[in-house]
């Protein structure tokens, strides 16, 4: 299936500001949108949103009326993407990223890590999660500090993407992990990757969409949950996602825009969990919570 990239340039804060136009329009959706750097000596950032092919004549006016009203004047451009190597080929030009203890590169960069550092190889594929984006990024930051405080005995990622949050707990404290997605492609990929990063395992890739799958059951509670999903959906499944956590274990949720702090915070306090801590990256948001022991 062909995707439409559109996306408009701007200096930092700006293309900042724009993606977070975008993501507010789009919140519930779950299209891909992100700001990242395009050229360093210009100075110039992106901001970009990925949709169907049958869905961009829907949504182009909207995205061309946010982006008017964050920056009077800014141009919306966009490309057709084939299937075929486009993140790919997106990949190559990222540098490696380091969060904590945790360093993410692609094939590109092997041998970049040091050897201390927990080393993680992501081949993306058609998948979301290649820790550049600020909420994988702050994720890693998190799940860094979680485990340099505490000894979990095993962990969900939900809505694991290219399996890179699963992959950095079963790392960096050696515990069984499972990963979960709607899109049976991510479930592919977090596979593959897991194996590429010999904790193949550990980690367990299932095709879920929501609680229901059995595989919940056979591997909860969970000590340490990492959910970075959407505002939306993370309202939502704030019971259920309790009801998952162990006692005394750590929620570390993502996918959040700072705005959406309070009814998320309200949502999960409902349902006892405690508030612990939230961090702020690349415009983004995550939040900590733990529930009592």
């Amino acid at each position: 299936m062909t995707q439409i990239r559109f996306f408009a340039r701007a200096p930092e804060k700006l293309a900042v500001a724009i993606a977070d136009k975008w993501n507010q329009a789009f919140e519930e959706s779950g299209y891909p949108c992100s700001s990242f750097e395009a050229d360093e000596k210009a100075g110039e950032w992106e901001a970009a949103i990925y949709l169907p092919s049958e869905e961009a004549e829907e949504f182009r006016a909207q995205l061309a009326n946010a982006l008017e009203e964050t920056v009077p004047g800014c141009q919306l451009l966009e490309e057709s993407l084939e299937d075929t190597g486009w993140v790919e080929k997106t990949l190559e030009g990222l540098s490696p990223v380091r969060a904590g203890r945790f360093i993410v590169y692609g094939s590109h960069d092997a041998g970049i890590a040091k050897p201390n550092d927990f080393a993680i190889m992501i081949e993306a594929g058609m998948a979301f999660g290649t820790g550049h984006h600020g909420t994988t990024a702050g994720c890693l930051e998190m799940i860094n500090a979680v485990l340099k405080r505490s000894s979990p005995k095993n962990a969900l990622d939900l809505g694991a993407g290219t399996g890179v949050l699963a992959i950095a707990v079963a790392l960096a404290d050696r515990i069984p992990v499972l990963a979960t997605d709607i899109d049976p492609v991510a479930t592919e990929i977090s596979t593959a990757n897991a194996r590429l990063n010999g904790v193949g395992s550990l980690v367990r890739s299932v095709t879920a969409d929501g609680f229901e799958n059995r595989a919940f059951a056979e591997h909860g509670p969970f000590d340490l949950v990492v959910a970075n999903i959407l505002a939306g959906p993370l309202q939502k499944m704030a019971r259920q996602l309790a009801q998952n956590t162990a006692q005394s274990g750590s929620v570390i949720l993502s996918g959040l825009l700072p705005h959406q702090k309070t009814r998320i915070v309200s949502a999960y306090r409902q349902q006892g969990l405690l508030f612990e801590q939230a961090l702020y990256q690349d415009g983004w948001m995550i939040l900590l919570f733990r529930k009592p022991g």
